[in-house]
């Protein structure tokens, strides 16, 4: 645990963006893939937003994605499971880096076929807490045709992430732009930030 940890907080310090290509188990990636297939069979994935409360709006052209909040209070095995050791994580960083997060919040997000999500940032302009950005993905057997890759806006080029299973990935919410290409089969991820409130 402690070696992935380090692998996504010195690439992070390296690149700006942090990758650990077996972040997940294979069967921690696998139980939440099943539970968001779960989820969106029983109509529990809803559409995204764009913003917060009170200025979000629902626009597809620039976000179509569905999300569904993780949260402990849902009992749910494989979400506790993931949080558990989101929190491990955070503990490292902060002793490790001094970051002082303090709180997070994690959604399950599905882009099914045709799904993108335009160039952006995470952090909101009416409220500084989101510090890093992190994504969990849970696509197995993705291939470049699939598409639904993350683009990374650098000052001097693209960084093109393709959101194989297990991979995640880590960078500060205010500091890159980003978007989701076109995704040409459902995909999927645990995407959330940590938070200094």
């Amino acid at each position: 645990m402690k070696a992935k940890f380090e692998e996504l907080i010195e690439s992070f310090i390296v690149h700006k963006v942090g990758v650990s290509d077996l972040f997940l188990t294979g069967q921690l990636a696998a139980l939440l893939q099943a539970h968001v297939h779960r989820l969106n069979a029983e109509g529990l994935m809803m559409d995204a937003g764009i913003g917060n409360d009170p200025v979000q709006n629902h626009n597809k052209k620039v976000r179509s994605d569905k999300i569904h909040w993780l949260d402990k209070s849902h009992k749910q095995q494989d979400e506790l499971a993931f949080l558990d050791y989101i929190e491990a994580f955070i503990d490292h960083l902060n002793r490790t880096c001094y970051t002082g997060i303090n709180a997070y919040e994690f959604h399950y997000a599905l882009y099914d076929t045709g799904a993108s999500y335009g160039l952006h940032k995470d952090q909101f302009k009416t409220n500084s807490n989101r510090k890093f950005s992190c994504i969990s993905y849970l696509n197995s057997d993705w291939v470049e045709a699939d598409g639904g890759e993350l683009w990374i806006h650098h000052d001097d080029h693209i960084q093109k992430i393709p959101p194989n299973n297990q991979k995640a990935v880590f960078f500060e919410s205010h500091v890159l732009s980003h978007e989701v290409t076109t995704a040409h089969r459902p995909r999927m991820s645990v995407t959330g930030w940590l938070k200094r409130v």
